[in-house]
């Protein structure tokens, strides 16, 4: 064996896990079960006297590398009321070679009302990303969902122009497959006038819930026509552009659709705000 050839690198790799499970409390929920290990942290910031119980999905390691992999899974009882955010936008930087995974399931028993809300995912040009949302409702529960990802660090005006995403959610409403949608990209289709047409953000919205249709033309407008009823009781809108602006009209339509659809206050949760 040649002792002077070079020893293979091998870099430590993140492998985070959450899971939250939640009890219907007066106006909220109450903890059943927590587990989480590191890097990934689930903290409980202090919610608005009107606002349900939150909680905040922390990545305690600051961003995440090629190879590492996050996963939270969230299941909410019967009647149950809560809210998921983050404290800032997730960042995904460059990769050597490997995929980062980010993982999600949702699950929402009879009459739960959730609202999933992070923040922002920047991918750093040669980031590699591989997520998913898997969702699961009763058939009366309602959730309003959002995810945005950022292409390049808008800041400093880089561009994402190496790398992969593919981003993929699926919801089931009473065991049935209800919609399922899932992008595939390559830095070189994004200056392409049939995917992304050079834009640097893009953010969904989904509203699901029996009367969905009737929030469908607040959300058109909020979306300047880029929502629509896909299937009985899902509403989804989605946002091409400008980071910032992207970011502006999603916030926007979280206030509008959370007040309108949910009865809660038109107002971000707390971490967006701060």
């Amino acid at each position: 064996m040649d002792q002077t050839a070079p020893l293979a690198l091998h870099h430590q790799r993140a492998r985070g896990r959450a899971e939250l499970g939640l009890l219907a409390a007066p106006g909220s929920a109450r903890i059943a079960h927590l587990y989480q290990s590191s890097p990934l942290r689930v903290l409980f910031p202090d919610a608005d006297p009107d606002e349900p119980k939150q909680a905040a999905l922390v990545n305690v390691a600051g961003g995440l590398a090629g190879g590492d992999r996050l996963e939270a899974a969230l299941t909410l009882g019967a009647d149950a009321r809560f809210t998921v955010t983050t404290p800032a936008a997730e960042k995904v930087y460059r990769s050597l070679g490997p995929v980062t995974e980010i993982s999600s399931s949702l699950v929402l028993a009879d009459r739960a009302t959730a609202e999933w809300l992070p923040q922002e995912t920047i991918l750093f040009d040669g980031a590699r990303l591989a997520r998913r949302l898997e969702i699961s409702l009763a058939p009366d529960a309602k959730l309003l969902a959002a995810e945005m990802l950022v292409l390049g660090r808008a800041a400093r005006s880089e561009t994402f122009t190496r790398g992969m995403l593919r981003d993929r959610w699926c919801i089931r409403r009473d065991g049935r497959r209800l919609w399922v949608d899932a992008l595939h990209l390559d830095p070189g289709a994004i200056p392409h006038r049939f995917t992304l047409d050079g834009a640097g953000a893009l953010a969904t919205l989904v509203l699901a819930m029996p009367d969905a249709a009737a929030h469908r033309d607040l959300a058109r407008d909020l979306a300047a026509g880029g929502a629509g009823l896909l299937a009985p009781g899902l509403l989804v809108a989605r946002w091409l552009g400008e980071a910032g602006q992207v970011r502006a009209a999603l916030a926007a339509a979280i206030m509008a659709l959370r007040a309108q659809a949910l009865g809660l206050p038109a107002r971000l949760p707390r971490l967006w705000r701060t």
